[in-house]
C-alpha cells in the first residue's frame, strides 16, 4: 500500500547496470527520494526495460508475442516503450 511498505527492501525502486549495446556510458536515469523508497523522477516499468533491451537486440518488441489460453500476449504488454534517453 501507499503507507505500508511491508517487509520487502525498497519495493518501489531498484538499480540495474547496463553496458554496451548502444547504452549511454556513465549515465544515471531516474531518481528516488533520499531514502530510496519512492520514485520522484523518470519511473521505468519492467515492460519499458524489456522493450529497450529487445530493441537493442534488433527485435521489434511489438511483434514478440506468446500464446496463453488461446490468446496472443506481448512480453512488453501494450504499455511498454523503448526508453530512448538510455540510448546513444
Amino acid at each position: 500500500t501507499e503507507i505500508n511498505y511491508g517487509r520487502d527492501h525498497h519495493p518501489r525502486s531498484f538499480t540495474i547496470f547496463m553496458a554496451g549495446a548502444g547504452i549511454k556510458p556513465g549515465f544515471s536515469y531516474g531518481e528516488t527520494d533520499d531514502l530510496g523508497y519512492n520514485i520522484i523522477k523518470d519511473p521505468v516499468h519492467v515492460h519499458d526495460l524489456q522493450a529497450t533491451i529487445l530493441n537493442q537486440f534488433g527485435i521489434d518488441h511489438t511483434k514478440m508475442t506468446y500464446k496463453h489460453q488461446g490468446r496472443r500476449f506481448r512480453l512488453t504488454d501494450v504499455s511498454g516503450n523503448v526508453i530512448k534517453d538510455l540510448l546513444v
